[in-house]
């Protein structure tokens, strides 16, 4: 009986412990979620303020508290519009991919002006009959002029915003099959200087050729897929060893350089191919083991693409992300020709474009303004 009684005890004792084990594990849990929502806002805001966009929205689901933290540190980036140059008259249209919106604006000041390329904000103007270089801002009405220069139709690009003390443009033209004749010229400056360079691997250089800024230099994307890189600092003009990108045999067909585009994001490159009845493929230059590699997928990054120059966001909303975007809107203006890398098709569906039937001075895609409550908007 005795015996009996002992074990018990025993079995109580084991089963108090076991508890008590459990009870102190459950408190160390409880402790840490509490001391994880009682984080002070400050700390909360610093640490959700440095994810991305997807992170954030995941984050915003753990509790109430952490919502409106999330919310209140969101930061979702405004796609570029795009902007379409008049064949008559002073008003610009302007449309605007995630609201589906055209916006129009009088602009006088570019009359007689021919579009070159777009950066921060800025436009880089040309005016042939003056032949006047000049920067313009369309939604602060800013203008910076430059020194006169004979501009053929010739590819032309910036480093920066015109008001950084870093801001060079850059242009390259034809010589001679060996040679180019590159010039560049900066805000304050009275002239613009030229100078002649040898290629050492053949490269053509004509309007259809692509130009971004990127880590310091400025690379060229030939009509056959050579690149050309110039370095501002140390002017010098390599042309890298590189081959060019590999596409299938049916994309090169009539008018088949005018749908290659090329843009920059946080120092990577990426070229898109484009060919009438077939899908985009995509490159991202890989500077280490000089090669083009063929992206499956952006990661997210969205890109916008036209003639004159091309750009690259993160942080989209919606189905805007891993898509290509082009230069190109269809039903009476209200959907832009797009392309999801997710979904592997067109939007809308067979919509697919020959850019060979497309003025390449027709649109750019440029830097929303800050506000778009004072635009009107057509329905």
């Amino acid at each position: 009986m005795a015996g009996k009684k002992r074990r018990r005890l025993k079995l109580l004792t084991l089963s108090f412990k076991e508890d008590t084990r459990i009870s102190k594990q459950g408190d160390t849990e409880q402790d840490e979620q509490e001391a994880w929502s009682f984080l002070p806002v400050e700390l909360l805001e610093f640490i959700i303020s440095q994810l991305t966009l997807k992170d954030n929205i995941r984050t915003s689901a753990v509790c109430k508290t952490w919502f409106s933290v999330a919310l209140s540190v969101r930061v979702v980036n405004k796609p570029p519009w795009l902007m379409y140059f008049p064949k008559l008259g002073n008003r610009y249209e302007f449309y605007d991919p995630s609201k589906r919106k055209t916006y129009s604006l009088e602009l006088p000041e570019l009359r007689g002006c021919r579009i070159c390329y777009n950066k921060d904000g800025w436009l880089l103007l040309y005016k042939p009959r003056t032949q006047r270089v000049l920067f313009f801002n369309p939604f602060t009405r800013e203008m910076i002029k430059l020194p006169r220069f004979e501009m053929t139709y010739q590819i032309v690009a910036f480093s920066s915003s015109p008001k950084s003390p870093n801001c060079i443009v850059f242009t390259v033209k034809h010589v001679s099959p060996t040679v180019v004749a590159i010039s560049t010229c900066y805000p304050g400056a009275t002239v613009w200087t030229t100078v002649n360079y040898h290629n050492r691997l053949p490269f053509v250089s004509s309007i259809w050729n692509k130009l971004v800024f990127c880590n310091g230099l400025f690379y060229c994307l030939s009509l056959t897929g050579w690149l050309g890189v110039y370095d501002p600092n140390e002017l010098t003009w390599t042309i890298r060893v590189v081959p060019p990108p590999r596409c299938p045999d049916n994309f090169f067909v009539k008018n088949w350089w005018k749908g290659k585009f090329m843009a920059e994001h946080k120092g990577d490159i990426y070229v898109i191919y484009t060919c009438y009845s077939e899908n985009p493929i995509i490159y991202k230059l890989d500077q280490l083991n000089k090669e083009w590699v063929e992206m499956k997928t952006l990661e997210g990054v969205t890109l916008f693409a036209s003639f004159l120059s091309s750009h690259a966001r993160t942080d989209l909303l919606g189905m805007m992300r891993n898509s290509v975007y082009f230069s190109k809107v269809r039903f009476y203006g209200k959907r832009c020709i797009s392309y999801s890398l997710d979904h592997h098709r067109y939007y809308p569906r067979k919509q697919c474009h020959d850019w060979g039937e497309q003025d390449p001075f027709e649109s750019i895609w440029v830097e929303p303004p800050e506000d778009d409550s004072t635009f009107s908007w057509e329905d």
